[in-house]
């Protein structure tokens, strides 16, 4: 009989995105990531496979931290004020606390996903999700009379996804707050119906 697993698997999964996180995939060794995990190398094997298992697995915790959070939280909000609220929260969360980590998902698609195609499929998937998302919004915004009605949806989505994107990559070697506002300012302003842009002028 196979003996129960000795391990909380949130908290060790926990540990190991804290270390993908933090160092990348190429560089953090599996010893490295059992000694984080507070497991051997024979458990971390038979509890999660191989290192790529195990990163993938990292990255979809984060994810349900993350994305996905942010994702459920901020739909609920009227459209504009909902993508004004994500893309601010991600430049707050680019600002960093003195590592610069940037965001897990996109280190994932700058150094995993361009060499293995399984792996890009899981990226590509969740940042569909994302564009989805900010389509959804301006869809309602349509609807509301919150957003220009001749912003195209999957235009201005994919013009937000190409936003956070550009934060993240930029906020790991210029983390300044003034140039990651002043990228989102100009997008936001790009979805305001006419007459309330011509008011504020």
């Amino acid at each position: 009989m196979a003996r129960p697993r000795q391990f909380d698997e949130s908290s060790v999964l926990d540990a190991a995105m804290q270390r993908f996180w933090s160092r990348g995939y190429e560089v953090t060794s599996v010893r490295e990531l059992a000694e984080g995990m507070g497991l051997t190398s024979a458990s971390l094997y038979n509890a999660f496979g191989d290192k790529l298992t195990l990163y993938r697995r990292s990255l979809q915790h984060y994810l349900d931290m993350s994305v996905r959070n942010r994702i459920v939280r901020f739909e609920v909000l009227a459209p504009r004020e909902a993508i004004a609220a994500f893309l601010g929260e991600i430049v707050e969360r680019s600002m960093g606390d003195g590592e610069f980590r940037g965001c897990m998902l996109v280190n994932a698609a700058l150094e995993v996903a361009p060499h293995d195609p399984e792996f890009r499929l899981v990226v590509a998937e969740e940042l569909r999700q994302i564009e989805a998302f900010f389509r959804r919004c301006v869809q309602r915004g349509h609807r509301s009379g919150d957003i220009a009605s001749t912003v195209d949806a999957k235009d201005a989505a994919r013009l937000l996804l190409g936003v956070l994107m550009g934060i993240r990559v930029l906020a790991r070697a210029r983390p300044e707050r003034a140039l990651l506002e002043g990228i989102v300012r100009p997008a936001l302003a790009t979805l305001e119906p006419l007459q309330r842009s011509q008011r504020s002028h």
